[in-house]
Parts: C-alpha cells; sequence; structure tokens
C-alpha cells in the first residue's frame, strides 16, 4: 500500500495533524510526518516532494497556518494528490490559511478541507489510495455503513423522545 505523507509547517500545527494521523491508523494506512517551511525550508520541501512518489508516497496532506502556501509548495513539485489543511488561528481564525490553501492557479490543484479539517484530509487520502486498493475501499465502506448506523440510532433515540 502506498503511504500518506503528512507535512506541517510548524511543531505548532501538530495538535491539528494528530487528527489526521488517528484517522490513518484507524484504517491502517501507513504514513510518514514532516516539519518543512514554504518559506524557511524551501529547498528541503522541493527536495521531498520531488522524490515522494519514487519513495512510496501516494498522498501528500499538507498542514498549515497563516500564509499557508505549504500545500501549494508541494503540489508546485510533484504530481501526486495534495491536500491543504488550512490551521485556525492568527489574526484572520484561519481564513488567511484557507484563502491561501485554496486559491490556487489553474494546472496546480490543491484539494482542500476545511480550518482544521485533518480527519477529513486522512479521510480523503483513503478514498484515493482506495482506487486502487480494494481492501482498503472495502473498510471505506464498513466505515461509512457504521456511521450511517450510528446516526440512524441517534434519529431513532430523538424521534421517540420528542415526536408527540
Amino acid at each position: 500500500m502506498k503511504k500518506v505523507a503528512l507535512i506541517m509547517g510548524s511543531d505548532s500545527d501538530l495538535p491539528v495533524a494528530e487528527k489526521a494521523l488517528g484517522v490513518l491508523k484507524e484504517f491502517g494506512i501507513p504514513y510518514v510526518v514532516h516539519v518543512y517551511s514554504a518559506h524557511r525550508t524551501p529547498e528541503a520541501a522541493k527536495t521531498f516532494a520531488e522524490g515522494a512518489e519514487e519513495n512510496g508516497v501516494g498522498v501528500i496532506i499538507c498542514v498549515a497556518g497563516m500564509a499557508a502556501h505549504l500545500a501549494g509548495a508541494f503540489a508546485a513539485n510533484c504530481v501526486l494528490p495534495v491536500i491543504g489543511v488550512p490551521v485556525g488561528g492568527g489574526a484572520l481564525g484561519g481564513m488567511d490559511a484557507l484563502l491561501s490553501t485554496v486559491m490556487m492557479p489553474s494546472g496546480v490543484p490543491v484539494a482542500t478541507v476545511a480550518i482544521d479539517g485533518a480527519k477529513n484530509a486522512a479521510y480523503l487520502a483513503a478514498e484515493i489510495l482506495a482506487v486502487g486498493d480494494e481492501g482498503l475501499s472495502e473498510k471505506l465502506v464498513a466505515f461509512r455503513k457504521k456511521t450511517a448506523a450510528e446516526v440512524l440510532q441517534k434519529d431513532s433515540a430523538v424521534f421517540g423522545k420528542y415526536t408527540k
């Protein structure tokens, strides 16, 4: 199975990134984690991105706040799917990171999830990898069925208690 590279712009992004790691662990997806800055370590980030596919990476998740150019820097230097996770905080509450991540030029796409949406980034990474992995696809189908059953159970409890 291909692995997911989870890249943070700073170690302060770890609390958000850990949410993605939990999902990857749940599905048995191997991963590698690094801290690279699009601004402070651009050459290291570029080198990693350029060699990612050769090193068994299938999807890259970039977690970054504020200017949040990290996902764009990775997308510019490889053709793997890149998922950006804008981190909340700062003067604009994460809107700066969201807009920096989502507003990519044509031909250099970055899939972008919600501010602090690392769990959804990991689910999306799993879905991308599942295109070529039947076992992973089956795990995702089972997960969806389980969560649907949980919602219907909650509906039944609420319906029974509040419907007159």
